[in-house]
């Protein structure tokens, strides 16, 4: 992986995973429903999502090798770390700040439908 590259993009999903349950489980949020939008957002059967968590697959592996990204991520929108996630124009680091705003959304108590913007 080139220097030029978010450090991120390394990182695994493993090491990052536990910090949104946390997120969700403060808010009476679960563990469950983490991972329903981990799938929801790539695809990924459940059995996939732990393998892929077990593996410490990095973050752009992670989406670069989704089954499905859902189109319907595009209707995500928010800021997150400061940016709109809408306006990233970089796949990974969208698909990354995507994911973080649907878990601060479930954080926030909103509801499930919403969050996986079921019509």
């Amino acid at each position: 992986m080139s220097d030029d590259k978010p450090w991120i993009y390394s990182q695994s999903v493993a090491s990052v995973y536990p910090h949104y349950v946390a997120k969700a489980e403060k808010k009476g949020r679960s563990k469950r429903e983490v991972d329903e939008i981990i799938r929801w957002l790539t695809g990924y059967s459940q059995r996939q999502l732990n393998s892929k968590l077990k593996a410490e697959t990095d973050f752009e592996t992670f989406f670069d090798t989704a089954p499905e990204l859902n189109p319907n991520r595009r209707l995500v929108v928010g800021v997150v770390c400061g940016v709109r996630v809408e306006q990233i124009e970089e796949p990974t680091m969208q698909e990354i700040r995507c994911l973080d705003e649907l878990v601060d959304e479930l954080a926030r108590g909103k509801a499930m439908e919403k969050i996986l913007r079921t019509p």
